[in-house]
């Protein structure tokens, strides 16, 4: 989702990581295996499974400060949003289908509508994403006339806002996603046009990134042994269950800020890969009839909860569901995408 024409392998490895993060999360939290993992939350697999699936808020934030730190200083032309939304549009319609065809869903309007590319916000990501991307070149007329003071307190305010009320215990601000990315945009956006003498100090962002991983994983035990011990009912992804709560932003921030400045040589597997991983989350998070498919009833995550070696088959799952999907979106992208936009490209030539 940059905009670059030679994608950086640093940041598509990113994109890789982050994307088989968020994968691993719907594979806790879209199973059924959250309840299992409540019901024993200090077992080994609880613990296991709680910290496996922690990062999938995280990872919406790494994709959108991606976004951010490429289109600020690029703009939007019909092709590029004419590719996201028929990529959108081909994955809804295409599993849809499958499903009605297949019987394992029944035919409704309801269905019809959410085909439609943002027709239901609150299905998350993929619709505010839409959305917001079409905010983008007004936000980049926006900050661009801003000084580097008044784009650093308006992060500030929209961060009191946004993370500071929502990661303190009864406090916060509903949020929508579209409103959240906004403010990503606004950082994300900051760190490209405000660079400082730290931005390329890749010791100290990996150091960072690793000292936020290690406080959310220690702020996730804690909240488990302190609602075992105190008999409390606190939700064990307290500071990351949402994107804009303090871990998941700073897990974010920091991560990005490491890798945008390892400089990791080109690859063309890793950008091809990388290149992908959009339509992973298209694919495997496409629908509530998907998840339950593929969690609840192929792969049966909740029904293996107690297998000896409960920490191999998430990891082997994960894989492969992240790799099978990347086979399907380069099939569609050799097979439609490309001859598509390539005879778009050809009649916009002989009519200009």
């Amino acid at each position: 989702m940059d905009s670059n024409n030679v994608r950086n392998s640093s940041i598509e490895l990113y994109r890789i990581i982050v994307m088989l993060l968020i994968v691993a999360h719907h594979y806790v939290v879209n199973s059924g295996l959250m309840e299992k993992m409540q019901d024993f939350s200090l077992s080994p697999q609880s613990i296991f499974f709680y910290l496996f699936g922690a990062w999938g808020k995280t990872g919406i934030n790494c994709f959108v400060l991606i976004t951010g730190y490429f289109m600020c200083k690029s703009s939007i032309t019909v092709q590029k949003f004419l590719k996201l939304l028929l990529e959108v549009l081909f994955y809804n319609i295409l599993i849809y289908l499958l499903f009605v065809m297949s019987g394992y869903e029944a035919f409704s309007h309801n269905g019809l509508l959410q085909l439609i590319p943002a027709s239901y916000v609150a299905d998350g990501f993929v619709s505010c994403f839409l959305l917001f991307y079409l905010c983008i070149p007004f936000l980049n007329v926006f900050i661009n006339n801003l000084d580097k003071k008044r784009h650093g307190l308006l992060i500030l305010l929209s961060l009191f806002i946004y993370t500071i009320h929502a990661s303190l215990p009864y406090m916060g601000v509903n949020i929508n996603y579209v409103s959240w990315f906004i403010v990503l945009y606004f950082i994300s956006s900051y760190i490209r046009l405000y660079p400082s003498k730290y931005d390329s100090n890749t010791s100290l962002w990996m150091i960072c990134t690793f000292s936020c991983i290690l406080l959310s994983v220690l702020s996730i035990i804690g909240i488990l042994l302190l609602n075992e011990n105190c008999e409390k009912d606190i939700f064990p992804y307290r500071m990351l269950s949402d994107s804009n709560v303090i871990m998941a932003l700073l897990n974010a921030v920091c991560s990005f800020m490491w890798f945008k400045n390892l400089n990791i040589p080109q690859s063309k597997f890793i950008n091809i890969v990388g290149g992908s991983t959009f339509g992973v989350l298209l694919i495997h998070a496409n629908s509530d009839t998907m998840r339950k498919w593929l969690w609840q009833d192929l792969l049966d995550n909740a029904g293996h909860y107690n297998d000896d070696y409960f920490w191999l088959r998430p990891i082997i799952s994960v894989i492969f569901i992240f790799g099978g999907c990347i086979i399907i979106d380069r099939i569609r992208i050799i097979s439609i995408e490309r001859p598509l936009f390539g005879y778009i490209i050809n009649r916009n030539l002989k009519n200009g």
